[in-house]
């Protein structure tokens, strides 16, 4: 217990830290692992947990940065680097996420170094083709701004510190892949599967946790616009998007990332604290609780306009009307750009 407190942030933390990075290293490899046999059934097995391994670690490396699982700050970050791996998302500096995720939190706003909608407008073509994958379903938009991690620092000077980075993590995993590839070729269609069912999810918890204005302010000073939001703002536009609110362990498939007023209203509260302060502070009849049944035919609904949406701030969310949000894109901590 002594060693515990020296090093982590909450003295009842390692019990549920062990077990979630436990979680996440059998499915990750157990996951690879059914991928790789020669049985269709246990290839799609395997897609399901490789995804939810890589679900599991982004959300770890969220309360990483939040300084939420150790108190020495250079604990967090190798915590979040080695997770980064499993997730994918190696290309990215763990500090380069957290700045954009803390901006998130201060500014009270989504934080980004451009927006990529009015780009996007003038692009007809690469617009219709967006449209058209995500309309199957297929996470197009997200997978773009992943990509722009890779290119964004060849691009952009103030990102050039990465670019030995991405060169380094793009040769090691055209190494391993071309290695997995030699077991069994068919990874290289399982694989992005996986990845495309973890943005899914990803992107289903981020798309309507917030109705915060855009701003293009990342790789700029906080100005004066950062002040312009108080608390009570931030909690009229901030919702919890609950998988289940009579079943509180079905939200621990996201890691509890979907009790967010809780999260705004105390940043350095663990994940697995989470549901019984959710129950203190705020209760089931909440308003800002949002329930899983309005909110997957929302997501359904408005899976194609909601490429180029922005919803208004204090927008009038009710259970009983779930189509009136229809959620904003591209805001994922885990792309810090």
């Amino acid at each position: 217990m002594k060693t515990s407190s020296r090093f982590f942030r909450h003295d009842d933390a390692l019990f549920p830290t062990i077990i979630a990075l436990f979680y996440v290293m059998s499915t990750y490899f157990f996951g690879f692992g059914l991928m790789l046999s020669e049985s269709l059934w246990l290839n799609l097995v395997g897609i399901v947990l490789l995804a939810h391994a890589m679900v599991i670690a982004a959300y770890l490396i969220h309360e990483a940065a939040h300084f939420s699982v150790f108190k020495n700050k250079k604990h967090n970050r190798w915590f979040a680097e080695f997770l980064l791996w499993i997730t994918g998302n190696s290309y990215s500096n763990f500090e380069d996420i957290q700045r954009k995720h803390n901006r998130h939190h201060s500014d009270r706003a989504d934080i980004v170094s451009f927006d990529f909608r009015p780009i996007l407008e003038k692009h007809p073509v690469v617009l219709k083709g967006i449209k058209t994958l995500e309309w199957f379903y297929i996470p197009a938009l997200e997978v773009l701004m992943h990509l722009l991690v890779l290119i964004l620092p060849f691009v952009k000077e103030n990102r050039k510190h990465n670019r030995l980075r991405i060169l380094i993590v793009l040769a090691l995993r055209v190494t391993l892949f071309t290695w997995l590839a030699s077991i069994s070729i068919h990874i290289l269609w399982l694989y992005p599967l996986a990845y495309m069912l973890f943005l899914t999810v990803m992107r289903f918890m981020d798309v309507h946790q917030h109705t915060y204005e855009v701003y293009e302010t990342l790789d700029l000073p906080r100005g004066a616009e950062a002040r312009l939001r108080d608390r009570e703002f931030e909690e009229h536009n901030t919702y919890s998007n609950l998988l289940s609110v009579k079943y509180p362990w079905v939200n621990l498939l996201v890691l509890n990332f979907s009790y967010h007023n809780v999260h705004h209203e105390q940043q350095l509260q663990p994940w697995y604290r989470l549901p019984k302060l959710h129950k203190e502070m705020f209760g089931d009849e909440y308003q800002q609780i949002l329930t899983f049944k309005h909110l997957i035919k929302s997501f359904h609904k408005y899976r194609v306009p909601r490429i180029l949406n922005g919803d208004p701030i204090n927008l009038p969310v009710k259970k009983e009307e779930g189509e009136t949000f229809i959620g904003v894109d591209g805001v994922s901590f885990l792309t810090a750009h």
